[in-house]
């Protein structure tokens, strides 16, 4: 009888080791982690960070992993604590063909495993490149009928955070095997929020890490879990998809890491609208418009975009800075008019019950058509394309497209800007020492020999800074 996907993804993470990743996997890790660690060190600051960090320390005493920004806590909660703080600015990666941010359920629970085991940090970086393997491989399985009703951070992620825990606590096959079962048992989340701009989409990172964590921790103790929780007949896939396609499983499995195909966010909200946004950025800049000048300038703009991304972003008239982050229209508004979509373009004094109150954005927004285009569907997941027209006072008529937003792979940004990123979010909330210790902590990654020694140097530079 041949395996199965689940026991085949399971002996990859087992037998994987640091030695056999290519450096430019490596490299691609670290990039992942620096672009991480500023989305959860200033996302840590933020008010459903300091809710989850409340639970968490009624869960229990120990001591033994880090907290962002400054507390302590077991490897299970630490890791919910910082996959909440990690997915709120909305700033962190996101993969293509299986719509998942891996960073935020990843790699803080393979930051806590790692701590607690006194791993090195070299295994911290092979957890890593596997989570991501994991999550994204699955993710790619059930997508795109899975993104329907789930969240993919939320559920394939749970696998990831399981995968990266099952690595550092050396795990053999039938180990892994039974932590991928838990953790597809446990796997869950649901778009509902979206109705409402809840914090549910928080909780879901933060879940999928906590729920990884334990069920590698089961695992180690033999407490076993069902070796086809993906493939089975009751399994992840038929349960959470209309279609699935298993054979993403095990595509170039230990050649081609999924990592390499991350994606990073320029603009602080969902990475559905970020084509458009950069379409907005560069007719601005092609106008030489420095101020509110779309106001007077246009009389319409038509946003085409893809079927499933439209279900998320389609609210026309967000009345909170959460829905802000999922409406495509406000946001091609924000870019148009003030030629930044940054943190502070989500204030809460913009909005009221009745929709934007920010006067130039309200000016605007009912001149924004956002519609669904059918060629641009066809091409999603692979592509996450936008065309925008600008209709001009004049009658003139212009009109831009992108296949790709920035960030993507085939659209890249390089490592320097990324850490130019993750310190423009460190400096103001931390200050200037402490962010430039966050980046050093990222660069002493390969040598590290002790990951709670490592850390704990980390948190040092962060204890006290924060306001």
């Amino acid at each position: 009888m041949s395996q199965g996907v689940t026991e085949q993804l399971a002996a990859f993470v087992a037998d994987a080791s640091f030695s056999a990743l290519p450096d430019e996997v490596v490299a691609h890790c670290e990039r992942a982690v620096v672009d991480w660690l500023g989305s959860a060190l200033a996302g840590s600051l933020e008010p459903p960070a300091h809710m989850a960090r409340q639970v968490v320390e009624a869960l229990g005493v120990s001591d033994a992993c880090s907290v962002f920004p400054s507390g302590r806590s077991s490897a299970a909660g630490a890791a919910m604590a910082n996959g909440v703080a990690s997915h709120i600015l909305e700033l962190d990666d996101v993969h293509k063909g299986s719509t998942l941010h891996a960073a935020a359920p990843v790699i803080p629970a393979a930051l806590a495993v790692a701590e607690r085991e006194h791993a090195t940090g070299a295994a911290f970086l092979l957890a890593v490149a596997l989570g991501y393997d994991a999550a994204l491989r699955v993710g790619e399985a059930v997508n795109p009928s899975h993104y329907r009703f789930w969240h993919p951070t939320g559920t394939a992620a749970t696998f990831g955070a399981a995968a990266a825990a099952a690595s550092l606590l050396g795990l053999d096959r039938h180990g892994a095997r039974d932590a991928l079962g838990s953790a597809g048992t446990q796997a869950s989340g649901l778009w509902e929020f979206n109705a409402d701009g809840s914090m549910s989409k928080h909780l879901h990172p933060g879940k999928a890490a906590m729920n990884g964590v334990i069920a590698a921790d089961l695992a180690r103790v033999r407490f076993t879990g069902a070796s086809r929780i993906l493939e089975g007949e009751r399994g992840f896939f038929h349960a959470t998809a209309a279609e699935a396609d298993p054979t993403r499983i095990t595509d170039a499995l230990g050649t081609r890491w999924k990592v390499a195909e991350n994606c990073y966010k320029l603009h602080a909200c969902c990475g559905h609208t970020h084509a458009a946004i950069d379409m907005a950025l560069e007719h601005r800049a092609a106008r030489g418009w420095h101020g509110a000048e779309a106001v007077g300038d246009l009389r319409e703009v038509v946003v085409e975009t893809y079927g499933p991304g439209y279900e998320i972003v389609k609210e026309a008239n967000p009345r909170a800075p959460y829905q802000a982050k999922f409406s495509l229209a406000y946001v091609v508004a924000v870019g148009l008019l003030e030629g930044v979509v940054g943190l502070e373009q989500f204030g809460v004094g913009r909005f009221r019950p009745e929709g934007v109150v920010h006067a130039e954005v309200a000016a605007l927004l009912p001149r924004i058509h956002v519609r669904v285009a059918p060629d641009l569907t066809a091409k999603y997941p692979a592509e996450w394309g936008t065309r925008v027209t600008f209709v001009h006072g004049d009658g003139t008529r212009v009109s831009r497209g992108a296949a790709y937003p920035r960030g993507n792979p085939e659209n890249p940004v390089s490592t320097e800007m990324l850490r130019a990123k993750a310190h423009a979010l460190l400096a103001p909330r931390f200050g200037d020492g402490p962010a430039r210790a966050a980046l050093a902590w990222v660069d002493g990654l390969r040598e590290a020999r002790d990951m709670a020694a490592h850390t704990r140097q980390l948190m040092a530079a962060m204890e006290g800074k924060h306001g």
